[in-house]
C-alpha cells in the first residue's frame, strides 16, 4: 500500500484520520466542502486538502527520563 503523501507510516495516518472523525462526530465542523456525511470520509477529505495539522510527539527513552529527574532532584542542570 502506498503511503499518504505527509505520513511516515499508514498506521499514523489511520490514527489520524480516526482522531479527526472522532472530532467530527462530536460535533466539529468539517473545514471542507464535500459531498460526504460519514466522518471517516470527511476526515480523509481534510487530511487530503492540508486542513490537518498533527505532530509527532517527541519520546524519550527511559534512561534519558530517569537522567533527567535525578538531575531535577538533586538541582543540576539537564
Amino acid at each position: 500500500m502506498k503511503l499518504i503523501e505527509g505520513f511516515d507510516s499508514n498506521y499514523r495516518y489511520i490514527l489520524v484520520a480516526a482522531r479527526r472523525a472522532r472530532q467530527l462526530q462530536s460535533g466539529a465542523p468539517p473545514v471542507v466542502q464535500t459531498n460526504s456525511r460519514k466522518p471517516c470520509r470527511i476526515a480523509q477529505d481534510e487530511i487530503r486538502a492540508g486542513k490537518v495539522k498533527w505532530e509527532i510527539p517527541e519520546t524519550r527513552s527511559a534512561a534519558e527520563q530517569a537522567a533527567e529527574a535525578l538531575d531535577q532532584a538533586f538541582g543540576h542542570d539537564a
